[in-house]
């Protein structure tokens, strides 16, 4: 193959977007126009006049071939011995990448064909006007010769020719994941004119002459490799061939089978978008923290706040099943090894019908497909933990068995380093140590059966935490959460659709263990639950489809409770174990997905869900939901979808029993609106934007946090403390007079005491560009807005209780401005380097997690009328906002592929930057005379060093 030296520039570097197909690739000519080249002594002359590289005009650079792909032979045209040069016209794009290939001679149609497609692969430097890109046309020749036919041997009376026998056959891989190469080509200097190339399935056969000889493999994107054969007559040679790829695992552009889009809302991210974004620890659910429509509580902490609902709001699923408990500790990954995820679907808002008894978003990670191949895995540490990903398959019986699991090991040598640093025991004594710990395991049995796949999966996780006494006189605090799911699914044709089966058993565990010298206690409750469920889809008609399912959910919860005030008498031992609540929980839900025309597709569907709580409460819930699509351009789409959400009471995050001894309050009440548009813009960008307002009907929102000055109790009002403290005495501001609900009224009006409303609203802007070529990235803004419906006491200057005051305020979560830039780019030498930047507006200062704002104000001593400036608290409707947090995160990685594995090595960093985010203030007075007031930020910089490394198999 050759390049041309006649070059056709775009003097103005832009190719017109035609209209349509039929214009791709021309010049618009009000854009652009085309300026021929021709080369001299002086460099490249322009036609219109003047030298373009001679320093009267223009410096033009030539493009250069970066990456070579070759032409395959026809194998039709073995037995014609057909030889000759296809000629083409390649049209480059700013970047050196073939935008269009045209034939312009050729010497036979297969010829032909194998040159066009093959072109397509091509890569060149970009060619450069005045050292700017510019698109060209250039010419560029695939010479083709035809495979040796073989010397005459013997056959019927010496007149029927036929083929040399094989002497070398085998495979050619890549090196690492031993995948097939397809369209290698193998070239040996004993026959250099008879070429010969792999099939599909990676093989080839060779008929070489019998001798020593070397021969050189190519393949597009990987490099060349020689190896050295001694071949022996009569004797065939098996072997197998593996090339290095110039970029190990590249960000491939993935093309699934997924159903057509429907939803107004939803983020799918895949492969490295899912592994290889900083500050993630490689773990696919904490990437969700950077998209558009999520806050967080504290950066770092990856439950996500997804427009303005509580975390426990948004439910969490993998493959469909309700998941608990999404990460370890908090800081720590999530609960499912990253290898057994495939993909992550993010519903922000107006989730699909079969996402129910939620009020927020909806998460759902696909298990990856298991591959039946040959036999996969992978292994990795790093100073979190150690984890492992074996997949086997048994291809006589249509078998494949997958199973992971990872153990945390540095949270123990954490707690090393923190017991290090205590004060040293008594002698005689040990420190209490610190315990953080976590693990989980994942186990998948698919079979093919019958027409359809049966599948089993079980997986769990759990997570200890607090101190562990050393000796008889310490003292033992621990708190664990833990749960386990098995699930059986079965899916198969039904009809014109298919049918989906499954059953899900599962037992959630949250208990509480303290010793000491004296007593010992221990507080669990268990939760069991059943669930059975199916699921249908069909296509009904061209342009009518059907999808719809049930489910039904028990779940029953108890507690025990074990106490012993005297560990040597056992008299003295009290266990309890009773039932708490037992509740029923059924559902039914169906969508339409209706294309009236080739445009619009209109989705509506319905959803509803019954309540139970033994004892006689009983809810039931209609979710009417709507979604429409209009394709205003074959580019351009426009979008908007509502929906009635309805979910049980909820706390900060999902704790067992809650979701159903909370019945008893009602439930939460939402409504959806969502209207957005989405561009495929140039250059493979995506761009979507989004408009939301979700009116909260009514929220049962449980904290454990005190956000309110208001107290329903029957004790007296205390007073401020008679006696001014020492100067010299640090002293945090009193609390507030606290006054009784029925004191004080406000138009009559009486509350319910946990029900409440609320308003959340906000825009959404996603510019993404997403797998392909060396990089990926996206930049993300979200404005949101997240209001609950307060009361509070209004105090007058001396802090006196004058009113209870009810208004709309902001949510303990909101934060206003939320934006997220996110780069991955993966270089030649298989050199990672990507980085993250975040930021966000600071939160409401109410009382969440530090005290609620205070002003410097004058207080009196009711003892003596001494006045005293001091800090004064405001009222809840004058807080303050939280400074503003910004951070940045990095990633580097270096990968190397051996014969039959890849190694990568990492270094992955949250909070680079080391940045602090306040999540509040103590407010210190110093002296009665107010000489000095301190305003100390509550808040730790969460630095997250990962160095890490991991084999692929």
């Amino acid at each position: 193959m050759s390049l041309a030296l006649g070059l056709v520039l775009l003097a103005q570097g832009a190719w017109g977007a035609g209209s349509g197909p039929a214009d791709a690739g021309t010049p618009d000519a009000g854009t652009a126009t085309e300026v021929g080249l021709r080369r001299t002594d002086a460099g490249f002359e322009l036609e219109a006049g003047g030298t373009a590289d001679a320093g009267t005009g223009p410096a033009f650079q030539a493009p250069t071939l970066l990456a070579d792909s070759p032409a395959s032979y026809p194998r039709e045209l073995a037995t014609e011995q057909v030889t000759g040069t296809v000629r083409l016209e390649l049209l480059l794009d700013e970047a050196g990448e073939v935008e269009s290939a045209t034939l312009v001679e050729g010497p036979h149609p297969l010829l032909d064909d194998a040159a066009l497609h093959a072109a397509m692969g091509l890569r060149f430097t970009p060619a450069l006007l005045d050292g700017q890109p510019v698109p060209v046309r250039i010419g560029f020749e695939y010479r083709f010769e035809a495979p040796a036919e073989a010397a005459v041997e013997g056959g019927d009376g010496g007149t029927a020719p036929r083929l040399a026998p094989v002497t070398l056959k085998g495979l050619v891989r890549q090196k690492g994941n031993r995948r097939p190469l397809p369209g290698a080509v193998l070239v040996s200097d004993a026959a250099p004119d008879s070429p010969v190339e792999t099939d599909a399935e990676g093989r080839f056969e060779a008929r070489w002459p019998a001798a020593g000889q070397k021969v050189r493999v190519t393949a597009s994107g990987h490099k060349p490799g020689t190896f050295i054969e001694n071949l022996s007559r009569g004797e065939t040679l098996e072997v197998v061939y593996g090339l290095e790829p110039l970029i190990i695992n590249p960000y491939e552009t993935v093309v699934r089978g997924d159903r057509e889009r429907t939803e107004v809302s939803r983020v799918t991210l895949r492969e490295a978008e899912l592994r290889e974004v900083p500050g993630t620890m490689g773990d696919p659910f904490r990437v969700v923290m950077l998209l558009p429509g999520v806050g967080s509580m504290v950066s770092g902490v990856a439950y996500p706040v997804v427009r303005g609902s509580q975390p426990s709001s948004t439910g969490y699923y993998l493959d469909g099943i309700r998941v608990p408990i999404l990460f370890h500790l908090f800081l720590g990954p999530a609960v499912v090894h990253p290898d057994f995820i495939d993909t992550i679907d993010f519903y922000p808002g107006t989730p699909p019908p079969e996402y129910g008894r939620l009020m927020g978003g909806a998460i759902n990670g696909r298990l990856s497909r298991p591959n039946d191949d040959r036999v996969h895995g992978s292994a990795y540490a790093d100073l979190i933990n150690a984890g492992v990903f074996l997949e086997y398959p048994f291809k006589s019986t249509g078998t494949n068995v997958s199973i992971a699991g990872r153990y945390s090991y540095t949270p123990w040598i954490i707690s090393l380093a923190a017991n290090a640093i205590q004060d040293p025991p008594p002698r005689g004594r040990k420190n209490d140590r610190l315990v953080l710990d976590f693990w989980d395991y994942q186990a998948r049995v698919e079979q093919d059966l019958a027409g359809g796949k049966l599948r089993l999966l079980a997986f769990g996780s759990s997570d200890t935490l607090g101190t562990e006494a050393q000796d008889e006189l310490g003292t033992t605090a621990l708190q664990r959460i833990a749960f386990h799911r098995l699930d059986l699914r079965d899916r198969r044709s039904a009809g014109p659709g298919e049918l989906e089966l499954g059953v899900t058993w599962g037992v959630d565990r949250l208990s509480t263990v303290s010793r000491g010298p004296e007593d010992e206690s221990e507080f669990a409750i268990d939760q069991g639950s059943l669930a059975v469920r199916v699921g249908y889809e069909a296509k009904l008609a061209e342009r009518l489809s059907l999808r719809g399912g049930a489910d039904v959910d028990r779940k029953s919860a108890e507690v025990t409770l074990l106490s012993e005030d005297d560990p040597f008498d056992e008299f003295e031992e009290l266990e309890i174990t009773m039932p708490v609540a037992v509740g029923l929980f059924t559902g039914a839900w169906g969508e339409l997905r209706w294309q009236p025309d080739d445009r619009w597709t209109v989705v509506p569907g319905l959803r509803v869900d019954n309540y139970h709580l033994s004892g006689g409460t009983n809810h039931v819930a209609v979710e009417p939901r709507l979604t429409a699509r209009y394709q205003l351009r074959e580019d351009l789409t426009l979008k908007d979808g509502a929906g009635l959400f309805h979910q049980a009471p909820t706390t900060l995050i999902s704790l067992p029993v809650v979701d159903i001894a909370g019945l008893g309050q009602g439930l939460q009440e939402a409504l959806q609106f969502s209207v957005g548009a989405e561009w495929k813009a140039p250059k493979n960008f995506e761009v979507g934007l989004d408009f939301y307002v979700n009116p909260m009907l009514r929220t049962v929102e449980l904290t454990p946090f005190a956000d309110e000055t208001l107290f329903d109790d029957d004790e007296e009002d205390p007073s401020f403390p008679s006696d001014p403290e020492p100067i010299d005495k640090p002293r945090l501001t009193p609390r507030r007079e606290r006054v009784r609900a029925s004191q004080i009224q406000i138009d009559d009006e009486e509350l319910p005491s946990l029900a409440s409303h609320g308003m959340a609203y906000g825009m959404e802007v996603l510019i993404r560009r997403p797998l392909g070529g060396n990089w990926f990235g996206w930049l993300s803004y979200s404005l949101q807005r997240s209001t609950r419906y307060t009361r509070f006491v209004r105090h007058d200057e001396q802090q006196k209780a004058v009113e209870v005051v009810a208004k709309d305020l902001p949510f303990v979560f909101d934060q206003t401005h939320i934006l997220n830039m996110v780069l991955s780019y993966r270089f030649s030498n298989n050199i990672t380097v990507g980085g993250v930047l975040h930021f966000n507006t600071g939160r409401p200062e109410t009382s969440a997690l530090g005290n609620q704002t205070h002003r410097v104000g004058v207080r009196v001593d009711p003892s003596d009328g001494t006045p005293h400036t001091d800090w004064i608290p405001v009222d809840r409707d004058q807080v303050d906002r939280l400074p503003a947090f910004f951070r940045f995160d990095v990633r580097v990685a270096k990968a190397w592929a051996y014969e039959t594995f890849t190694l990568e090595a990492y270094l992955d960093m949250l909070n680079v930057t080391i940045s602090q985010e306040v999540v509040g203030f103590d407010y210190v007075g110093l002296g009665p005379t107010g000489t000095q007031l301190e305003k100390r930020p509550i808040g730790l910089p969460v630095v997250l060093p990962i160095l890490g490394l991991k084999g692929r198999y």
